[in-house]
């Protein structure tokens, strides 16, 4: 199937993501097609998942995850670091495929790739790592003559659904560490990414990854739903909006759940920081994707005395980005998901404008293609400070006291990560104390994330951290052995005494 797949993005032919379900590659559901933002045509085309498929895939997941089960860590291991490889081997060719579904730019693209292999990789490591604990339970008196152990066994049947904006690597860090954790893995994909996810797949399959391991399904969100609801399935993770995160958490019931949400990441420029290398980096992170991630930056404060200098750097540094075809190796920003999604910009851009605010660069759009825009002191309750952009936008809002600007920070109903420019350490520790987010990026933008590191939010942005390591422990169950009257730790409660 990854050849299919290739082979029809290479020749730009409109490529079939298949359904892959109980170990066949298939599906005779309603076609949907998706549209290439930037084509503007259909580039890939998935089959529905029908009742009937969604029920046999439960069926099939539930009977064979006993079986995955069984497979030791280690040949987990090797599935994974052979995954890796083969992801690095079709790298050019898989970068093609996110292009042309998404309108992501290729050198992004290639760099999702690069993650997926490390990610992969990293899942590897994790597999081989799974352990568990000798209590110390004869550390009180109730305990003495006993041992107690633990392990962690795999949860079952695991339940993944990615989103769009890095459809490859995000679902590389469900299934990758799901596999690892020795669970079986039904994917529901995103509708915007149908043939990257069916590749992700195939690319595990291709590795030595057995047939009950995973399946994969495509719909939208009553598919999701039906899923969540599905008794088979023990644990989620999903990644997505605050609003289909509160869903998924309603369908599901009580399950165990990992929810990565959304984000209105901010990042402070302190008056001690370097004030062009921060303009530099904002700008390089803040337009990356079109700002369609969830950390991505869109608010930066800047101190009030260097902030006139700081907004000519950073107007000058998105002069410089190459807006264009994602299929050219110098474009930076290629198209945004879709035309709703690029409006969505313009919208705000202009709604900030008539709250007072200044329209820098942008505020247009060329079909899902919108224009890197900057908008400069608007107030704090226009909605490109209140809410989630998710597009080619940022605002730059002067402060004057470092107190205040964390509160600022903190007005956001997100939480996922920040960035802080500064060399002042009291203010790093402050603002890492203070700051109510999951992650702190300090001297870089909030748009900053190693996959081996945990990754995740507080308040709305949800709960549980989306790196292998972490999604392992939501992925498995701590199963506990006790020995009672034998004890590896001394069941004397005094020693004899010795004649002297």
């Amino acid at each position: 199937m990854l050849q299919d797949i290739l082979k029809s993005a290479d020749a730009a032919d409109v490529i079939d993501a298949l359904s892959f379900v109980s170990g066949t590659w298939g599906g005779e559901g309603p076609p949907m097609e998706r549209i290439g933002p930037y084509l503007r045509r259909t580039v890939s085309r998935a089959p529905t998942a029908t009742a009937s498929d969604i029920a046999t895939a439960l069926r099939y997941a539930g009977d064979r995850a006993g079986q995955v089960a069984q497979l030791a860590p280690a040949a987990r291991a090797e599935i994974l670091e052979t995954a890796s490889r083969t992801a690095t081997a079709h790298r050019d060719r898989l970068a093609r495929l996110l292009a042309l579904e998404l309108g992501k730019p290729l050198k992004d693209s290639r760099t999702e790739i690069d993650r997926v292999a490390s990610t992969f990789a990293v899942c590897a490591a994790e597999a081989r790592r799974i352990d568990g604990e000798n209590l110390p339970v004869a550390g009180w008196d109730i305990g003495v003559n006993n041992t107690a152990l633990t392990y962690r066994a795999p949860a079952g049947v695991a339940l993944a659904i990615t989103p769009f904006n890095a459809p490859a690597n995000l679902l590389a860090h469900k299934l990758g560490a799901s596999f690892a954790a020795g669970n079986t893995t039904l994917v529901k994909s995103p509708p915007q990414a149908p043939a990257t996810s069916a590749a992700v797949v195939s690319v595990l399959l291709e590795s030595g990854m057995p047939h009950q391991a995973v399946q994969l399904l495509h719909g939208g969100g009553e598919v999701g739903a039906t899923l969540c609801g599905a008794d088979e399935v023990s644990v989620i993770s999903f990644t997505g909006s605050a609003a289909t995160g509160n869903a998924v958490a309603r369908a599901a019931g009580a399950k165990r759940l990992a929810l990565e949400l959304g984000g209105n990441a901010a990042t402070v420029v302190c008056d001690d920081a370097d004030i062009e290398a921060a303009a530099a980096l904002c700008a390089k992170n803040g337009y990356s994707n079109s700002g369609q991630s969830c950390i991505s930056v869109q608010r930066v404060y800047v101190h009030r005395s260097h902030f006139d200098t700081f907004l000519d750097a950073f107007t000058a540094a998105v002069d410089a980005l190459v807006v264009g075809d994602p299929l050219e190796d110098t474009t930076d920003i290629g198209a945004m998901v879709d035309e709703d999604a690029a409006e969505r910009v313009v919208r705000w851009a202009k709604e900030a404008e008539t709250l007072g605010a200044r329209v820098i660069r942008g505020g247009t759009r060329d079909g899902a293609t919108a224009a890197p825009t900057i908008v400069a002191d608007p107030p704090a309750h226009a909605s490109v400070v209140v809410h989630e952009v998710f597009g080619a936008l940022v605002a730059v809002i002067p402060y004057d006291d470092f107190d205040t600007v964390i509160d600022a920070c903190n007005a956001s109903r997100y939480g996922l990560q920040a960035g802080l420019f500064t060399h002042d350490i009291t203010r790093i520790i402050t603002a890492w104390r203070r700051l109510q987010v999951g992650g702190l990026i300090v001297n870089g933008s909030s748009n900053y994330r190693l996959d081996h590191i945990p990754f995740g939010g507080v308040k709305d942005s949800g709960f549980g951290r989306e790196a292998p390591r972490w999604l392992i422990d939501d992925y498995t169950v701590v199963k506990t052995l006790m020995l009672r009257g034998l004890s590896v730790w001394g069941a004397e409660r005094t020693l004899p005494k010795e004649n002297s």
